[in-house]
């Protein structure tokens, strides 16, 4: 995971480098310290996959390639056989699997998401972003916190949110949980 989290802190500060652009906007893009930030391109900290989002979004470059440094090649279908999406360990309780990793110009990301339980009394981290989401819990429980809303989604069950508003999840049952994520 350390690795992967100073890969993509390279990619930023590259990516800020070609453009010209100061940690300072890209830190007030992402609505986080300077500190933070800098700490993230040190790859001595984690960015939330809404962060790096939102960065391609504003800077036009592929969710991609500040994830896994490739650029997507395919325009008319990308596969992904089972357990074989790129992935990335967002941090040591989250593995995010992209399913569309090589399909270029795409209109969605969307991602199996993996998360290890955490003690109850972690508070959850909330995070929004720009655009919808939809999530389907596939194995496990999870709670889901939508601004003021707390919702348990069991396997099977569905939500698809205004991801503007603050959300975040936590485990159930002490057990992990995985969920098929798709931004919009």
């Amino acid at each position: 995971m350390d690795e992967q989290l100073r890969q993509i802190g390279e990619r930023l500060r590259g990516l800020r480098d070609v453009l010209d652009i100061e940690a300072s906007e890209m830190a007030t893009l992402c609505g986080i310290s300077l500190e933070n930030y800098l700490a993230m391109e040190k790859g001595e900290s984690e960015l939330s996959v809404a962060n790096l989002q939102k960065i391609a979004k504003q800077y036009g470059v592929s969710l991609d390639v500040l994830m896994f440094g490739e650029e997507p090649k395919m325009s008319s279908y990308f596969l992904t056989r089972k357990g074989h999406g790129m992935s990335v360990e967002r941090r040591s309780a989250y593995n995010y699997e992209s399913l569309a990793s090589g399909f270029r110009g795409r209109k969605a990301d969307p991602f199996i998401v993996t998360v290890e339980p955490k003690p109850i009394d972690t508070p959850k981290e909330m995070n929004s972003h720009s655009g919808q989401e939809f999530n389907m819990v596939l194995e496990g429980s999870m709670e889901l916190t939508i601004g003021p809303k707390v919702l348990t989604l069991q396997e099977g069950d569905s939500v698809y949110f205004d991801a503007t508003q603050p959300h975040g999840m936590r485990t159930l049952n002490d057990k992990p949980v995985r969920f098929l994520a798709i931004i919009f």
